[in-house]
């Protein structure tokens, strides 16, 4: 097999061991070496040299945990680094050691086997920790007021089924009267303003009975509620200072339909501005796992489950698909929908939607050209024959005669 690359290294990389395997090609023979080191900076430096001494241009090593992010940042800019996915470079059954390991790694990567993930630059991985961070937060702020649902379901108080938003003004002025000890329903319900629900109605929501222990539950969420919104208005400011350079692509994301702050940012900050790390939208959608996976045998498809792949992304563009899809104003993507969703399901035909968007994401990033909608209509524009014949079948099906003749 061809050798792509004769200085090499593979690296089998843990939390607290680093062992190296350097890949040397000398005449017709080929030298291995193998080190241990630790993973401090200062073990990692020496590594640096290590790799150094022997020439070494290229080095692989595994995506295990956040482990190789320390191992990455010292070694960039002097080696031409690969990230590799543990799934894809597995080593023979019944070989398995650190040694082995990292011996298998470079000699994948000297005959170019081993496919490199995706890594962005600086900046984007530090916007990437912002914006995964205040998603987690946003996670854990539905925790607890799923919580104070909860806890006040168990005390017989109807408090969600009379006012939508539980943690508005009206809501959270109610909540605190309740911690703080008052028990009076029409009390209660006199400090709403603005609601749907009738004083009557909000009142008998609110005739239940909270212990004080149930008090003191309400109290320590309310509290968590409160620290965790004063630390995502933080995280908000400094996205908004790492988005700054971004501010171009962030507003032409949000020409496509579905597509709000929050989704826009939570896209470049998961694949960049630079499309050019992925040669075709085809290659993009793949990547973020929005198609269904290549699994055949016999001629027969075993599997069409979709790709493993970017679960930020996944998310994101789930919810601007369906937003997407209950715009008011119909588009191409809306007729997308309830075109497959009548033969594939809802499931999937969202998960199409959601790849049609990341496509034009990639056009719109890679031209700077902001979003054309083709219409609502644009099938019916696509194959006019194919729907000339289902109508007159429907019609013929109806008991009438059709003679088809083109307008003048």
């Amino acid at each position: 097999m061809q050798v792509l690359h004769e200085n090499c290294a593979g690296l089998d990389v843990h939390k607290d061991v680093i062992v190296a395997c350097r890949r040397v090609v000398r005449g017709k023979g080929v030298l291995k070496d193998v080190e241990s080191f630790g993973s401090t900076t200062r073990e990692l430096l020496r590594l640096s040299a290590w790799l150094e001494e022997s020439g070494t241009t290229h080095v692989v090593m595994e995506s295990t945990g956040v482990f190789w992010k320390p191992v990455w940042n010292v070694l960039e800019g002097h080696f031409e680094l690969i990230l590799a996915n543990p799934k894809r470079v597995k080593n023979v059954p019944g070989r398995k050691s650190d040694v082995k390991d990292a011996e298998w790694l470079a000699e994948l990567l000297a005959h170019g086997l081993v496919e490199a993930s995706f890594v962005p630059e600086m900046e984007i991985l530090e916007l990437r920790k912002l914006t995964r961070t205040h998603k987690q937060l946003t996670r854990e702020r539905v925790q607890h007021v799923q919580r104070i649902q909860k806890t006040l379901q168990a005390s017989n108080i109807r408090l969600d089924s009379a006012i939508s938003e539980i943690l508005g003004k009206s809501g959270r002025r109610i909540l605190d009267a309740i911690v703080a000890g008052e028990t009076d329903a029409r009390k209660l319900a006199s400090l709403a303003r603005r609601v749907k629900a009738t004083t009557e109605t909000l009142t008998c929501a609110l005739e239940g009975r909270v212990s004080p222990t149930d008090r003191k539950l309400l109290r320590t969420h309310l509290r968590m509620v409160d620290v965790i919104d004063e630390r995502l208005a933080e995280l908000e400011k400094d996205i908004d200072e790492a988005l700054a350079p971004f501010a171009e692509a962030v507003e032409l994301l949000k020409t496509i339909p579905g597509i709000g702050d929050g989704n826009a940012r939570t896209l470049i900050a998961e694949i960049g501005v630079d499309m050019s790390r992925f040669k075709t939208p085809g290659h993009l959608v793949s990547w973020a796992g929005m198609c269904p996976r290549m699994d055949e045998s016999a001629g027969k498809r075993r599997s069409t489950k979709l790709r493993d792949g970017n679960k930020w992304i996944k998310t994101a563009l789930c919810q601007a698909a369906w937003s997407a899809v209950r715009c008011k104003q119909r588009g191409y993507l809306h007729a997308q929908f309830y075109r497959l969703r009548a033969r594939r399901g809802e499931k999937k035909a969202l998960m199409a939607v959601g790849a049609t968007i990341l496509t034009a994401v990639h056009a719109m990033l890679s031209t700077g050209c902001p979003y054309r909608d083709l219409g609502p209509d644009f099938f019916e524009r696509k194959d006019e024959q194919k729907t000339v014949q289902k109508l007159t079948q429907r019609l013929a099906s109806l008991g009438y005669e059709v003679e088809l003749r083109r307008a003048a």
